[in-house]
């Protein structure tokens, strides 16, 4: 389904590493993906890919078995949707790095995100990943070894000392590491491409990239996922990996997960128009250089931060943006076709809209997101900070001194109660929503960051009004004007 575009190929990135879906609901998505314009998945496992043997740990609580990774495998196939998997192999390897039996092989004893690129033994241990989800992955075309944000590469002890010898530099020493890994990668699967992501590459001078040996090794995919981002610099960038000999290069946009690692709900309008930058970029450099086009959805910044926007929300933003690249833009067309597959009756760009949330498989749970998203915490700052009863006869200083007159807990409580009501019927709607698609880790840890702060702020001032009303008069609705001082 490549259409006019100008990128032949695009790929949906499924970031695993937070709020992986269960195969279920892969089998719903996939053929929607396909419809929308896609052509194929890059698939970072991260934690929950089936190592065995002693990478069994690396494995997280709901890891997939190899079962499972077969069935997305042939959910795949049967979307014609071609898979490139993607393992990290230098840097952002917090989930292997973490762990006290690896934590030797960190470049910084401190720092769990980078992995020594002295150390035989770390080679040894990529080696071994990158062979487990090749076993499983026989065949692929390409494998996607990461290599981006190598963050404090050059700052360990052994570094800084080779650092010291002459002729040696960060960028030697990054270019050495990406090498070794993807000539391992092409000496034991002669028919797969290692991709690498380019930031670490941006700022090497060509000459030095020339020399180093790795254009004849992998194909860079240029990432940026701004709605401004900078097209001529872009281009010259394409222009520059080319002369140093990398036949073929693939760029990489966003269409969730890049605006905010506490984003809830992607801003479309934003991803659209990265989009619509990549194609100019795509249009002002040399033909048929960028092969193909990730869209990225990332589900976590790190290991270790916060999730971002789920998947099923992140759903209309992905089918503007496949559709923006097969038209060439989001015009009326574009729109149409995008609101049709998503059953959608108005698609909203600019804002988030809490009305007609669409029929596609995740609706309901971006329907009740978006209420969460949009009027959550606003309803209860209304009810904490602007309600004249709870700001002017139950403020913090009365909370904390258990000070209340008699009458205004038959104003605040029942207001109060009604908020927590209605909010905890949706969230239980929400829940059972999210337990469909989500193990039951990542519904607790949404609802803990999105839900949870905003309901505590509830139920604590219910508990301060009892403790401070004490035994007296039972729940009453509101009878007296209390405009005035009671």
């Amino acid at each position: 389904m490549s259409g006019s575009s100008l990128f032949k190929m695009r790929f949906v990135h499924l970031d695993l590493k937070g709020a992986p879906p269960k195969v279920s609901y892969f089998s719903e998505v996939f053929p929607l993906f396909r419809a929308l314009g896609a052509d194929g998945l890059l698939i970072e496992y991260e934690d929950m890919f089936p190592y065995e043997g002693h990478l069994r740990l690396l494995r997280a609580p709901h890891a997939y078995s190899r079962s499972d990774v077969k069935e997305i495998l042939r959910l795949a196939a049967q979307n014609e949707l071609e898979v490139i998997p993607l393992v990290q192999t230098f840097g952002h390897m917090e989930f292997v790095l973490k762990h006290e039996a690896l934590a030797h092989l960190r470049e910084v004893a401190l720092f769990p995100n980078t992995l020594n690129p002295h150390e035989a033994e770390s080679l040894a241990l990529v080696a071994a990943m990158v062979g487990q989800v090749m076993e499983l992955h026989a065949g692929a075309r390409w494998l996607h070894i990461g290599c981006d944000e190598v963050c404090h590469l050059g700052e360990g002890e052994a570094s800084r000392r080779w650092l010291q010898q002459a002729q040696n530099s960060t960028a030697t020493l990054c270019l050495s590491h990406m090498r070794a890994v993807a000539s391992l990668t092409r000496a034991r699967h002669p028919a797969t491409t290692p991709l690498v992501w380019d930031d670490m590459l941006r700022d090497i001078p060509e000459d030095q990239l020339s020399a180093s040996g790795l254009p004849q090794l992998v194909e860079p995919v240029l990432w940026d996922y701004g709605a401004d981002l900078d097209v001529r610099g872009k281009v010259l960038l394409v222009e520059k990996f080319q002369k140093c000999g990398f036949p073929r290069l693939w760029a990489a946009s966003a269409f969730k997960g890049a605006t905010g690692p506490h984003q809830t709900l992607p801003p479309i309008e934003h991803h659209v128009r990265n989009h619509v930058q990549w194609l100019q970029v795509a249009a002002g450099g040399p033909a048929d250089v960028l092969q193909g086009i990730v869209l990225t959805g990332w589900q976590r910044y790190d290991h270790f931060s916060v999730l971002c926007e789920l998947l099923p929300v992140g759903i209309p933003s992905l089918a503007a943006c496949l559709q923006s690249l097969l038209r060439g833009g989001f015009a009326e067309e574009a729109r149409a076709r995008v609101e049709n597959l998503l059953g959608i009756p108005s698609l909203e760009m600019t804002g988030f809209s809490s009305e007609g949330a669409g029929s596609f498989p995740g609706s309901d749970i971006l329907a009740l997101v978006t209420q969460v998203g949009l009027h959550l915490r606003g309803s209860v700052d209304e009810m904490l900070q602007r309600d004249r009863y709870v700001t002017g006869w139950f403020s913090p200083y009365h909370r904390r001194r258990k000070l209340i007159h008699p009458v205004m807990v038959q104003h605040i409580q029942p207001q109060v109660l009604s908020l927590l009501a209605r909010w905890s019927a949706l969230v239980r709607e929400l829940e059972a929503a999210l337990h469909r698609v989500f193990h039951e880790d990542a519904v607790d840890e949404w609802l803990e960051e999105n839900v949870q702060p905003s309901l505590g702020r509830l139920q604590a001032l219910l508990q301060d009004l009892s403790e401070a009303a004490g035994p007296q008069a039972p729940l009453a609705s509101p009878s007296s004007d209390a405009s005035q001082d009671p």
